[in-house]
């Protein structure tokens, strides 16, 4: 394989790529959570059912999940900083056209099309930062840049509640909005990034501290070791809980829960809001008391609590209060500290390898949730179904976690 050539940078270099990457997670995630809230809007111009509308949802993440192993390599051989580029800009395209399409069928190639799009972005990105953030400080530009994920997905329910529901614009032009920004960002990729670096002053073993050494990895052992194959379990029920409230609570919320307008999104939001805290806090709690399984213990009991009360619950006062609790213990507070476990476990040499596949794994919750939930509430004529589905996988993933995978603090370390 032909190295890349490394160019020497400023130390200050990391602060530009973290901004960067997070920049690109908010549009990762508010182009794929513009549609959610005006879902019904969509319906009711095609006329369509919910199991039509969530099949729009987990076609998208199908071939987002598909995409990302191909991308790695396509990124690893032509470079990655090209294949984020040229991603982030069929993105924009994706996007712009799904407001043009004229029936449901051409939208669902147009969506599918825009998860290949984002399957780009995953594997490059984390490889590109864990190499040129400074070793001490990975941990914390790895966080600001993942917390992206929740101004995005927070930022696409308030555009599309506030201009379609609110402001009766048509449900195709949060699409159009989104397109330009997406663009522009992609074009900053490519003119602000370097492929490879090495900062002023340092030693050539330092440039090279973050990047794993190349070597031929087996999938086999991978999908043999039963604590990785129990973490990506865990990692499938969180993000299929995730992806029921992501794709369904706006819909939930009009449609069950009496909420409207422009209050939608701003209720919706409240979830990505009080992950940020969340996920920081309870980062900083791992790093202290080193165990997967007690932090496992206190976080997914809790958000399979809140996520039972959102279907469960009336009172739109409680229903606030359990969107919160679910927002500080959810699928974002658990995301880095299932990362360090995979982290602990990967074969050595292999960890983005290991990477990839523990998010193919998770993010097939994510095709499933959105036509799955939507199929249950055609079939029973109400939503919460779909929820309590979701609750109970929590409490299964949980179960076979403890019971089958080690402990952190008996794993190796590197």
């Amino acid at each position: 394989m032909k190295q890349k050539k490394v160019e020497i940078v400023n130390k200050n270099y990391w602060i530009r790529l973290v901004f960067l990457f997070f920049l690109g997670w908010i549009l990762m995630y508010a182009t794929r959570t513009i549609f959610n809230p005006i879902m019904g809007n969509v319906g009711k111009e095609f006329d369509l059912t919910n199991t039509d509308l969530g099949l729009a949802n987990s076609i998208f993440f199908l071939t987002y999940a598909v995409a990302q192993i191909p991308f790695g390599i396509l990124g690893d051989k032509y470079g990655r900083k090209l294949v984020i580029t040229v991603g982030f800009l069929g993105l924009a395209l994706a996007t712009f056209l799904s407001g043009l399409a004229q029936t449901f069928a051409i939208f669902l190639w147009i969506r599918a099309f825009a998860g290949i799009a984002q399957g780009a972005y995953y594997g490059p990105q984390y490889a590109m930062s864990s190499e040129a953030i400074p070793k001490e400080k990975v941990t914390f530009g790895n966080a600001l840049i993942n917390s992206g994920m929740a101004f995005g997905t927070s930022g696409g329910f308030l555009l599309s509640s506030s201009i379609v529901l609110a402001g009766g614009a048509h449900w195709s032009q949060p699409f159009f909005l989104m397109a330009l920004p997406t663009a522009i960002v992609g074009v900053l990729f490519y003119t602000l990034l370097k492929e490879r670096v090495a900062y002023v002053g340092s030693s050539e073993e330092n440039t090279e501290t973050n990047v794993e050494p190349e070597e031929k990895v087996s999938l086999k052992d991978i999908f043999t070791n039963k604590n990785l194959v129990a973490v990506f379990l865990v990692c499938f029920v969180s993000i299929y809980a995730n992806f029921v409230i992501i794709t369904w609570l706006p819909s939930f919320l009009i449609q069950e829960r009496g909420f409207v307008g422009g209050s939608v999104g701003f209720i919706a939001s409240l979830v990505p809001w009080a992950s940020i805290p969340g996920a920081l806090f309870f980062a900083r709690m791992k790093d202290k008391i080193g165990s997967t399984k007690k932090m496992m213990l206190l976080l997914i009991p809790l958000a399979l609590l809140s996520v039972f009360l959102m279907a469960y619950v009336t009172d739109k006062t409680l229903l606030i209060a359990v969107l919160i609790l679910y927002g500080l213990t959810g699928k974002l507070a658990l995301d880095p500290i299932l990362i360090s476990y995979v982290n602990a476990f990967a074969p050595k040499g292999s960890l983005s390898t290991t990477l990839s596949a523990y998010n193919f794994i998770g993010m097939s919750g994510s095709i499933l949730a959105p036509y799955v939930t939507g199929y249950l509430a055609d079939s029973v004529g109400s939503m919460q179904i779909g929820f309590y589905v979701a609750a109970v996988l929590l409490g299964m993933g949980l179960l076979l976690f403890l019971f089958v995978a080690k402990d952190t603090q008996k794993a190796k370390t590197f």
